[in-house]
């Protein structure tokens, strides 16, 4: 299993060498989107609206915008330096909590915790303790530059970090407009209570499919093994020239060659004086 971080979890004057692993994966079937008519895959530019050109990686900088149109642009330096005042590689765990204390809104993604040479005891010490206390974890981290508030508990058999969301970052549920009392009546409530009852059972992940992406996936089998399949080349850069260019050039050219020849054909040609005193 790819390891996506090597640091420490510290509990009291306790220190465990850790490694992270992400523990979930996201199986979205991505679509490519490719033109129709020749199917070749479209590609993205990143390009200036302002100079109207195209911007290279080297050309492009972070900034804050503080108000419409006003940014404070912060430098590589300015982020790096940041970045190694806050770049601690541990777990700190600040507190032990109940589970069932933290609302699910909070969670965001979990990665499972294994020892990294010489942990293993304080490792399977903090499982246990952990298992037997019915306790989890409170820690902060930093992963990627980014300081996150995580929980460590038991899964299994292994130890799992979730990073959980700031409460700051978790909006105020009084913003959504919810209506007004409805008179809802004891039948209909009473209803509603034994449809729960009927479909309460114990929670098996098992059960559950991505129907939608099975469906898809079965979709693409099909069209691939009919051959309804498209294939297309690697595109060929164009020429440096622009051919809009070219040919204003070309009838640039065209234009003053006629001048040019017009007014070589007009010294040739004699004037009706000169005509006159010949004839004479």
């Amino acid at each position: 299993m790819h390891t996506v971080w090597k640091g420490s979890i510290s509990f009291g004057l306790v220190n465990i060498p850790v490694k992270l692993h992400t523990a979930t994966e996201n199986k979205d079937i991505k679509l490519r989107q490719i033109h129709k008519e020749c199917h070749t895959p479209i590609s993205y530019e990143k390009t200036c609206p302002g100079c109207e050109k195209e911007v290279k990686n080297e050309d492009i900088v972070k900034a804050y915008e503080y108000e419409k149109n006003k940014f404070v642009v912060l430098d590589n330096e300015d982020l790096e330096n940041l970045k190694k005042a806050n770049e601690d590689k541990s777990v700190e765990i600040i507190d032990f909590v109940k589970l069932d204390e933290i609302d699910p809104i909070y969670f965001e993604k979990s990665y499972f915790l294994a020892p990294d040479t010489g942990g293993g005891k304080a490792y399977l010490l903090l499982k246990q303790a952990l298992e037997e206390s019915g306790k989890i974890g409170v820690a902060k981290i930093i992963i990627r530059s980014k300081e996150q508030l995580a929980v460590v508990r038991v899964y299994g058999k292994t130890l799992l970090m979730e990073t959980i969301h700031f409460p700051d970052e978790v909006r105020n549920a009084g913003d959504v407009a919810i209506p007004e009392d409805q008179n809802i009546t004891k039948k209909e409530l009473s209803t509603a209570l034994m449809l729960i009852k009927q479909l309460t059972t114990e929670f098996d992940p098992e059960k559950y499919n991505d129907d939608y992406r099975t469906a898809l996936m079965d979709l693409i089998d099909e069209k691939r093994s009919g051959k309804d399949t498209v294939e297309t080349k690697d595109p060929q850069k164009p020429a440096a020239s622009n051919v809009t260019d070219l040919m204003s050039a070309l009838q640039a050219s065209v234009d003053k060659t006629k001048k040019k020849s017009a007014k070589t054909t007009a010294r040739k040609k004699p004037s009706t004086q000169t005509k006159i005193k010949k004839n004479a």
